[in-house]
């Protein structure tokens, strides 16, 4: 009987001990995100979204989300892009002639290993000349969906204009 008990208990000891020694632990794999990369590639969104108004195009905007919900100065929120590409139609039939928008990607955040971002940033409406004519500052929240960011949320704030 000694014996038995002798044999489980090294049995035991021995599955205790293999167990142990081979239980690898879960390696957490950290994604490595390029937050320059991405501010670039936020900073081009920008660039692309301010042409829309310098040419005068609403129908090549590619800026927001279906379900975004933009905050434009002044204006009640607009929900969806079909609102928010119609409120941009509307605003670019009376957009004077040689101005131009000029958008600046300040700072970005980046979360959920770069499938989302939240900017910061400055914008400027200038004229031909190059004299600011309102200028002020935006959030603006990207998702990145289908392999490119597109805007979900925006919000904008204009300074007081200096004659």
């Amino acid at each position: 009987m000694k014996n038995k008990v002798t044999i489980g208990l090294s049995f035991l000891v021995l599955i205790l001990l293999a167990t142990a020694c081979n239980t690898k632990k879960a390696e957490s794999v950290a994604v490595v995100v390029d937050k320059e990369q991405i501010k670039k590639e936020i900073q081009a969104i920008e660039d692309k979204f301010s042409l829309i108004y310098t040419h005068r195009n609403a129908d090549s905007l590619t800026y927001y989300a279906d379900d975004a919900v933009s905050y434009f100065v002044g204006q009640e929120p607009l929900v969806g892009k079909a609102a928010i590409h119609q409120f941009i139609a509307d605003e670019l039939k009376d957009f004077p002639e040689g101005v131009k928008i000029i958008n600046e990607t300040l700072e970005v955040y980046v979360f959920e290993d770069g499938r989302n971002v939240g900017e910061i940033g400055a914008y400027r409406r200038v004229d031909s000349t190059g004299k600011i004519l309102q200028s002020g500052h935006f959030f603006s929240f990207f998702a990145k969906r289908d392999g490119k960011y597109v805007c979900t949320r925006d919000m904008a704030t204009a300074l007081p204009t200096v004659e």
